[in-house]
Parts: C-alpha cells; sequence; structure tokens
C-alpha cells in the first residue's frame, strides 16, 4: 500500500492531491493538452444503465476534434464490442467498434492468444452473458455452459450423483471462466466447482464488486466468482480492470506512449488503479459513478487519481 500510495501520489502530483477542474476552463484545457489518448470507462462515466449523462456525445466528439486518440475499456462482460457499438449509436456517442476493448474480449485475447490450449482439452466453460460468447467465438474459443438455458433449471437429486461420478461434466473443459451472469442458477455453481476441483483453471473477466446502473448499485462480477471463491478457495486470475494484463493488451493493440495517455473513470480501486499502476501519465475521477471524492482528498488516502470532475461533460467548461 506504501508503494502504491507514493505512484498515486506521483501521478496526482505530490502531496498537493487532485485537482479539480469543473468550472475552471484554462486548467480544463491545459489538462487536456497534456494528452494524446484517453481510455475511458463507460458505466459511471458515459452513462448509468440506459441514463446517458449531460453533454456525453458533446465532449467525445470534442476530445475528437482535437485529434485525441479514444479507447473505451469497460469491465462490464455482459457485452461484446458489436454490443457496446450498438448502445454507443442508441446512445448518439460517436465511436467505433474497434476502440471498444471489454473485459470479456481481454479474457477472450488472454485465452486464445496466451494460454494456447490445444485441442480437444481447450474447452471454456462460462459463467455470464451472451458478451462472454461472442468474444469467445470471435477468437474461436470453445465454449460450454453460459447462456445455456438447460443450466438454468433447478438443481436435481440425480444431478448430485452425475457430476460426482463426472457423468455430467465435459471432459474437454480446461478453463471456468466467470463474468456478471444475470441468470446464476446452484446447477452453474456445482459444475463450475467440479470442474476447478478437476484442474481447470480459474479466469474472471473482472471481479468489480458492484455495478453501476440507473443511478444506483447492483451485484457486479464479483458476486458471480465469490461463491466459486469461497466453495474452492480459489481465487481466479481477472482479466479486467485493475489487472495490468488488460493494459498491456491495450496497449498492444493501440500503440500508445503510456505518458502522454490518460484513464478516465469513477472507480478508484478499478479504473483509477488501473491507470496509476499502469503507469499512464495522468487519471480522472468522475464523481457520477461508484467512488465519491472523499475517498480520495485529504492525507493517507489509498489511490489518489490526478484530477477530478462533477461529471465527464464539465471537460467543455
Amino acid at each position: 500500500m506504501i508503494k502504491m500510495q507514493a505512484v498515486a501520489n506521483l501521478v496526482s502530483g505530490g502531496s498537493s492531491g487532485p485537482q479539480y477542474l469543473t468550472g475552471d476552463k484554462s486548467s480544463i484545457d491545459a489538462f487536456i493538452d497534456k494528452f494524446d489518448v484517453f481510455l475511458f470507462d463507460c458505466d459511471g462515466v458515459l452513462w448509468s444503465g440506459d441514463h446517458l449523462f449531460p453533454r456525453i456525445p458533446e465532449t467525445i466528439q470534442m476530445l475528437r476534434d482535437k485529434h485525441k486518440q479514444l479507447v473505451f475499456v469497460t469491465n462490464n462482460s455482459t457485452k461484446s464490442r458489436a454490443d457496446y457499438k450498438k448502445k454507443f449509436d442508441g446512445m448518439g456517442i460517436p465511436a467505433h467498434e474497434e476502440e471498444v476493448f471489454g473485459s470479456s474480449y481481454s479474457a477472450a485475447v488472454y485465452i486464445s492468444r496466451i494460454m494456447k490450449l490445444q485441442p480437444p482439452k481447450n474447452k471454456v466453460f462460462v459463467l455470464g452473458e451472451s458478451g462472454v460468447e461472442q468474444e469467445l467465438q470471435s477468437e474461436h474459443v470453445p465454449f460450454c455452459g453460459g447462456t445455456d438455458p438447460l443450466l438454468r433449471r433447478e438443481m436435481l437429486p440425480e444431478d448430485f450423483k452425475h457430476i460426482a461420478d463426472g457423468s455430467l461434466l465435459d471432459d474437454d473443459v480446461a478453463i471456468v471462466l466467470t463474468g456478471l451472469d444475470y441468470h446464476p442458477s446452484y446447477l452453474k455453481y456445482a459444475l463450475g466447482m467440479a470442474y476447478l476441483r478437476r484442474g481447470a483453471h480459474f479466469l474472471a473477466t473482472n471481479t468489480d464488486s458492484t455495478l453501476p446502473s440507473a443511478g444506483s448499485l447492483f451485484p457486479g462480477a464479483g458476486a458471480t466468482s465469490a461463491p466459486l471463491i469461497t466453495a474452492t478457495g480459489q481465487q481466479p486470475l481477472a482479466l479486467g480492470k485493475p489487472s495490468q494484463a488488460m493494459m498491456e493488451a491495450i496497449e498492444g493493440k493501440f500503440r500508445f506512449d503510456r505518458k502522454k495517455a490518460c484513464m478516465v473513470g469513477d472507480r478508484l480501486n478499478t479504473d483509477i488503479q488501473f491507470g496509476v499502476e499502469g503507469g499512464l501519465g495522468g487519471t480522472l475521477c468522475v464523481l457520477t459513478g461508484v467512488s465519491k471524492k472523499e475517498e480520495f482528498l485529504g492525507e493517507g488516502k489509498g489511490v489518489v487519481p490526478s484530477a477530478y470532475v462533477d461529471q465527464l461533460g464539465d471537460l467543455l467548461g
């Protein structure tokens, strides 16, 4: 924590603390001019559920007009890049599919390009939604579970026997991957636990404790992996923010200078920590999501952003 604090203080400008930009046009312009690349979280920064925050399309367009490179880095695993493109379009936000880098895509890339498991034992058992499945398909990774409606049913007495003797298990499963799952079931968890006890790798798209939506907080992807962590005593390798495996993948794809990049987010322990540990030139906390300013203002705080605004639209001045 001491080391992290030292890095955070360095990034945020030392003991003076984060800079409050809202209402100060000259400071906003100077802050924006320091960076060539902006990495944006989505939920809690651009929108909350289906509610678009004020002046978001105009803010994004302003940065494009200044020739800034934009990357939308989200831990929400329920949507694929194509799904996010549709949401951006529906919200009126100018964005391209190739600018989106989600935790589902990060996990799929890690499995296909880093792990490189060979068939037949290369299948992924998914606890998550269609966004995970779509990104695994895009990387040609075989999977089971996920949105299969047969796994949403009640656990039956005979299921215990068939899981115990292995007859209900797929021998090709080598990975258990958890993401935010809107349709959890005891059967899914029982199968996931059985695969992990057989030696499957334990991965998570992300382990966010909460999901900001509709102006409130709901259980996040960490709530999906928690039962398996408790049951097996294992911790998953998380491939969303603040994992630096995700940062390396983003840098590898988009080719940018980290010192000229700024991470924009609403959550200190994912977004801001992601930027600080990644050695980015700056971090900007937006107060429309999870974290509050009291969490980083004052002495002896943990992860501290370089600057903060009340809402992203304040960057317009």
